[in-house]
């Protein structure tokens, strides 16, 4: 029946072959960023259709660049964007967890295992590799400073910024810190990171406040206000334009004066409303016309234009400000706070705002040699201050370097043992791809990975939280090598990958409708001409 209806143009690929198709296209994913696990990891290259080169190891941003059009391959690429917002890291390990479970996946299958009792061991053995991980885990209180660095260093080893990662963990720490309020933070919100070419990593700042990459419009304009009273102008302080095409007739110098001066007037007529309303700044996302400029600067008021979106809605959020459409209609209760507005140097283009009345601030000012050393730092400080936010507000941290997936192995081979039925093959294929955390960080770093897996087994009577030493490939306590990571990190990748795999494991139908053929239609064909009534 299924052939009577459905277009016969259709790909249809069903049973078995439809999952294999699918593991294949997960694996294929897996595969890619696999190497760039790890502190040895390898880079990525990437070149977009414009030329633009992106170099980097952070799978969150591999995935992203990389234009997938599989289906299965697009499933795996939102593990990942989940994994990056639920926790801010641990993108990579998400994915190769979840390529490893689906290549244990066909192996079952092929010894004649069900889909359905497939899905039944990995949801129990994920119960139990999420209640390990919990008992694993160590738990601090929130001004354990010691514990978000060696979760914040964790994060940036093995990235490109590496060199400097003493100053850039103090300077994620201190940022947090900064805008912690009634033990919240939301560093989204309350951190910015803008980067700036030129001189190196060690030059990056934390600076509190707002970092604007303007400077005022005119040079005798005020570069330090005190006391700010902010204006968010969001529409242009221009020459006002009709709505629809028309024509002005002019017969004569006067007449194009008097316009002129009309013009101006109405300029004069919204600047001076801004005036009125006691703004001492004035920020627009729009344009600001030179006569509106000469106005604003008669009234000693610091103004700049052409902000972006985020910068605005930011500074709304932090000075109490409303964002002003119709500038004939503000008032003072519009009008935003701070405590002090400045253009720190008159040659730079740079504007801090800083001392809001209830919100906490932060701009990380990053500096590098080129762009693409400059786009590497950010996505570092990105992951890293998601990752101590994230300890921060969960207060549970692992030992890392495959110590807490080895735990996790073992402790589900344990339960199998306990587990009647076939559920316990899917059981013990969980435990082994759980373990393709360490034995691809053994890999990566030029190690053997079998004989590393065999010693982290063999090490847990004797060494406490034991996981890959990557310079000896030998078993070492996790903590005390200061190597540690998010509890949410690890439950996530695992709740993840088997959300995947579910998914996949319950497709055994795929129908691909084919890209039609477009007529070849002469330009010509298309062109018609039409006189003054419209008609051809």
């Amino acid at each position: 029946m299924a052939g009577l209806i459905v277009n016969p143009g259709t790909q249809r690929t069903t049973g078995k072959d439809a999952l294999s198709m699918n593991i294949a296209a997960a694996n294929a994913v897996a595969s890619i960023i696999k190497t760039t696990l790890g502190p040895k990891g390898m880079d990525k290259m990437m070149v977009n259709v414009m030329g633009d080169i992106t170099l980097t190891n952070d799978g969150a941003t591999i995935l992203q660049e990389m234009e997938i059009e599989n289906p299965t391959a697009k499933m795996v690429v939102e593990v990942a964007k989940t994994q990056e917002t639920m926790a801010g890291d641990g993108t990579t390990s998400a994915v190769v967890v979840a390529g490893s479970l689906l290549e244990k996946t066909e192996e079952l299958m092929d010894m004649g295992v069900h889909p359905s009792i497939i899905v039944k061991g990995y949801n129990m053995a994920a119960e139990k590799a999420l209640q390990t991980l919990k008992d694993y885990a160590i738990e601090f209180p929130k001004n354990d400073r010691e514990s978000l660095e060696k979760a914040a260093m964790t994060c940036i080893t093995g990235k490109a910024s590496e060199i400097a990662r003493d100053v850039l963990v103090k300077m994620c720490v201190d940022a947090v810190y900064a805008i912690e309020t009634d033990g919240e933070v939301n560093v989204d919100e309350n951190i910015t990171v803008i980067k700036e070419v030129g001189g190196s990593i060690d030059d990056t700042e934390l600076i509190e406040g707002i970092v604007l990459s303007k400077e005022a419009l005119h040079p005798e304009m005020p570069l330090n206000v005190k006391d700010a009273k902010i204006a968010l102008i969001d529409t242009d302080l221009t020459f006002s334009k009709t709505s629809t095409k028309s024509r002005l007739i002019i017969d004569s110098a006067e007449q194009l004066l008097d316009f002129q001066e009309r013009e101006k007037a109405d300029l004069r007529a919204d600047a001076q409303k801004i005036i009125d309303s006691g703004a001492t700044v004035v920020f627009c996302s729009k344009n600001i016309d030179d006569y509106a400029v000469h106005y604003l600067k008669e009234a000693n008021v610091f103004a700049t234009r052409r902000l972006n979106d985020d910068d605005m809605r930011m500074l709304s959020r932090s000075t109490g400000g409303r964002l002003i459409r119709n500038v004939s209609e503000i008032t003072s209760d519009d009008l935003g706070y701070a405590e002090v507005v400045e253009q720190v140097n008159v040659n730079e283009e740079k504007t801090y705002v800083k001392g809001f009345k209830d919100v906490k601030n932060m701009t990380i000012l990053i500096r590098g040699g080129t762009e693409h050393v400059t786009n590497s730092v950010e996505r570092v400080f990105d992951d890293a201050l998601h990752v101590v936010q994230t300890v921060y507000k969960d207060g549970t941290i692992v030992a890392g370097g495959g110590a807490s997936e080895v735990e996790v192995s073992q402790a589900l081979r344990t339960y199998a043992a306990s587990v009647q039925g076939r559920e316990q093959l899917a059981i013990n294929a969980f435990a082994d791809a759980v373990e393709e955390i360490p034995r691809t960080i053994a890999d990566n770093c030029g190690f053997d990975a079998i004989n590393t897996i065999l010693k982290l087994r063999a090490a847990r009577g004797s060494v406490k939280y034991a996981g890959v030493d990557i310079e000896t490939g030998e078993a070492a306590n996790m903590l005390e090598r200061n190597i540690v990571d998010p509890l949410r990190v690890k439950t996530q990748a695992i709740k993840s990958a088997v959300e995947l795999c579910t998914m996949i494991l319950r497709v055994d139908d795929m129908l691909k409708a084919r890209e039609k053929a477009m007529m070849d239609v002469a330009p010509e064909h298309n062109i018609h001409n039409y006189d003054a009534t419209g008609m051809m």
